[in-house]
């Protein structure tokens, strides 16, 4: 087997240049780190007219847990499992809030132009040159 016609390729198998991929990729994931690093994410309560509504999502997921328990096999057991978990999973994403904190506009353009110009970079270290 000859490596005559092997020719080594950039970012992406193109002829792409893997510096701009390397400086694209550093950019990119800083510009994440420092927008994501500005959010706060709380949760609220989970609430039925008024009352705690948690323990009622866990029914299905309690009863398709004790059907399993008994028959393994069994499809209503895995539905009722499936569903709770959904539920549960579904609860917890809405009752989510989420702020971006107080920050200088300065800050807010660096950490945008960071993300969008990694970006861009990835992008153009994708293509293939000329």
């Amino acid at each position: 087997m000859s490596d005559e016609g092997y020719k080594f390729k950039g970012a992406g198998g193109t002829e792409g240049g893997i510096a701009e991929f390397l400086i694209g990729l550093g950019m990119a994931i800083a510009g994440a780190y420092l927008l994501t690093n500005q959010v706060i994410v709380t949760s609220g309560f989970w609430s039925f007219f008024g009352f705690s509504a948690f323990g009622l999502s866990l029914i299905p997921l309690i009863f398709g847990i004790g059907i399993l328990f008994f028959n393994g096999k069994s499809v209503l057991g895995w539905l009722l499992t499936f569903a709770g978990v959904v539920i549960i999973f579904a609860g917890i994403l809405s009752n989510l809030h989420i702020y971006f904190a107080p920050t200088s506009l300065f800050n807010t353009i660096l950490m945008l132009v960071l993300l969008a110009g990694g970006i861009g970079l990835i992008a153009r270290g994708l293509r293939a040159h000329g």
